[in-house]
């Protein structure tokens, strides 16, 4: 069993090795060696991808910020909901241009000088903003190792890529009411059981007061904006940058924030 177990827990090992800018990993169609769908690709069989997700799911649990553990949950267990993400983008002409061209979203990709130079309360800006107040990078986001198919490895890679965008439309902050809060938000969005298990299970950190608040409050409101908005990755947010993040929000559904949030992050 001890073998057995080493064996089907190699490939999370040789993550150690492979870290770098997601932009690194560019998805196609074309094979990247016998039995790899695109660069990076990790194939694993049925029992490997459970004994995956088991330690995956442990290790994110008591740790929320092993963001490598999450990537690697959601990759293992997202199978159904990511062909359900890949569905409504085929069925919207603006989804179905990003599963066309594949935009990435990546230092490498995103022009700074011109975002910092578009107008105040620009979704480009403020996204921009977010990234420096909270001082995170788009490239911090794991390249996708273990979903063994192309397109849908695309999908999930580019739910990551957007998730510091849903931040900035939600004006929620990376602290972990914040990000329990944007995952309930996700969950709605896009049933993926990572989403829904850190939504379900990431309050078991916060205070009693912070729970209070989140249960109350964020909850309700997450949930109510994540039924009402569209699919968030039918949105070609690089077209999007000079659009007000206000007018953005509107055609999204997306209301302001609790009250008890209003001091978290600014909203424009």
């Amino acid at each position: 069993m001890a073998t057995l177990l080493r064996s089907a827990l190699r490939p999370l090992r040789a993550l150690g090795g492979r870290r770098g800018p997601a932009a690194d990993v560019w998805l196609r169609g074309a094979r990247h060696g016998a039995g790899l769908l695109y660069p990076g690709h990790i194939p694993t069989s049925p029992l490997q991808k459970a004994l995956l997700a088991a330690g995956s799911a442990g290790m994110a649990l008591s740790n929320p910020y092993r963001h490598d553990m999450v990537a690697v949950l959601g990759e293992t267990t997202g199978y159904y909901a990511l062909k359900f993400l890949r569905d409504q983008m085929r069925k919207d002409p603006e989804g179905a241009e990003i599963l066309q061209k594949r935009p990435r979203i990546s230092l490498s990709t995103l022009d700074l000088d011109k975002l910092r130079s578009l107008p105040e309360g620009s979704l480009g800006q403020e996204y921009l903003r977010f990234l420096d107040v909270n001082r995170v990078s788009p490239d911090t986001r794991a390249p996708t190792r273990f979903v063994d198919d192309e397109e849908l490895a695309y999908v999930i890679q580019r739910y990551r890529e957007v998730h510091d965008i849903l931040h900035t439309l939600l004006g929620m902050p990376t602290n972990l009411l914040g990000e329990i809060t944007v995952k309930w938000f996700e969950a709605v969005q896009t049933h993926l059981p990572m989403c829904i298990l850190g939504a379900l299970f990431g309050p078991v950190r916060l205070s009693a007061q912070s729970l209070q608040v989140l249960i109350s409050e964020l909850i309700p409101w997450a949930v109510q904006n994540g039924h009402r908005a569209p699919c968030v990755l039918n949105l070609y947010y690089e077209r999007r940058w000079e659009q007000p993040l206000r007018a953005l929000r509107e055609e999204l559904g997306i209301t302001d924030a609790p009250t008890c949030m209003s001091g978290a992050w600014p909203r424009p």
